[in-house]
């Protein structure tokens, strides 16, 4: 192989990948537009499946009292709307919404300048995006696991018996109540099984979308729209079976109370709570509220995508 296809072919491969978007043609979106884009992507693909993550959320909480095992996804879901009215699927909306403000802004951003950066280095293969996407999925958690603990307590506090329930007004008042209440290391209660889940989501996400991509385009579908739903769908699919299990550790160390006899937290770390869950309800406990988290995973992904892509060609129509 000579030097001139050495380039060319690292050139390629830095375009490449799971997200596609830091290069459009031979014109660099500059890094703040990449950062603005991600985010405004990640919004509106969680308002679109916001209801699916409050009854993934309520129905891995709900597993400890057993309610998560006699009833499926339909009839959970249709239960609480019966209670509390369609618009208590959108509970939390706010702590959604600023939780990608700051987790996808971040996710995608980071991940596209530092993959740049080490594409200066090393070509950028399957295992090069892996490691970019575990570092930078760590970074945007610890960024925004304040806005993951508010939204978890809000998604599920009208779940909780009356004289049991914080009543949350607004995710500001949910944040200034944590930080007043239980003080500002709360804000990161769960932060170990966040950062695990976000490591794992950037490398199963970020480093197999494309992968999918590329055997749907050999399979022979040429549309574009149809390739990002198809490897969408099939990297959420993938990342759901493997993240859930941090996904239920996560909600239990966010959403636990001291024990009244000993003030102490029933959850300690990542393992320990997915080890304590295992033994108490079983290990398919873990994945508890699955398949409302796949929809929220593969939808939140597929429209995250598509919202990204059209900022990124409308930013170059015209600018």
């Amino acid at each position: 192989t000579t030097g001139q296809e050495r380039d060319s072919w690292r050139g390629e491969e830095r375009s490449a990948g799971a997200a596609r978007h830091a290069t459009m043609g031979e014109r660099k979106i500059p890094a703040a537009l990449s950062f603005a884009t991600g985010g405004l992507g990640g919004i509106g693909g969680w308002i679109m499946v916001h209801p699916f993550n409050t009854v993934a959320v309520r129905m891995n909480l709900a597993s400890a009292s057993g309610a998560a095992n006699e009833l499926g996804f339909i009839p959970f879901a249709n239960n609480l709307v019966k209670k509390e009215g369609f618009f208590g699927l959108y509970t939390g909306l706010g702590a959604g919404i600023t939780r990608q403000i700051f987790y996808a802004t971040a996710r995608l951003g980071l991940f596209e300048s530092l993959r740049d950066e080490v594409a200066k280095y090393r070509p950028m293969d399957i295992w090069s995006r892996l490691g970019v996407g575990v570092v930078t999925g760590s970074m945007a958690a610890v960024i925004a696991c304040p806005a993951e603990v508010s939204l978890v307590r809000m998604s599920n506090d009208k779940a909780l018996p009356m004289d049991q329930r914080r009543n949350y007004k607004s995710v500001l008042d949910c944040g200034m109540r944590i930080a007043k209440e239980d003080g500002v290391t709360a804000f990161w209660r769960g932060c170990g099984p966040f950062v695990s889940r976000a490591a794992l989501v950037g490398a199963c996400q970020v480093g197999t979308y494309d992968q999918f991509r590329a055997m749907l385009r050999g399979y022979g579908i040429k549309n574009e729209f149809q390739q990002v739903m198809g490897a969408s769908m099939m990297s959420g699919l993938l990342y759901s079976v493997v993240t859930n299990p941090f996904e239920s550790a996560k909600n239990r160390m966010a959403f636990q109370r001291p024990d009244p006899a000993t003030g102490k937290l029933p959850y300690t770390s990542t393992m320990q709570t997915i080890a304590a869950v295992a033994k108490a309800d079983g290990p398919l406990a873990l994945w508890n509220g699955f398949w409302p988290y796949y929809l929220r995973c593969g939808g939140h992904t597929v429209g995250m995508f598509v919202i990204v892509d059209l900022l990124r060609k409308a930013y170059f129509q015209y600018v």
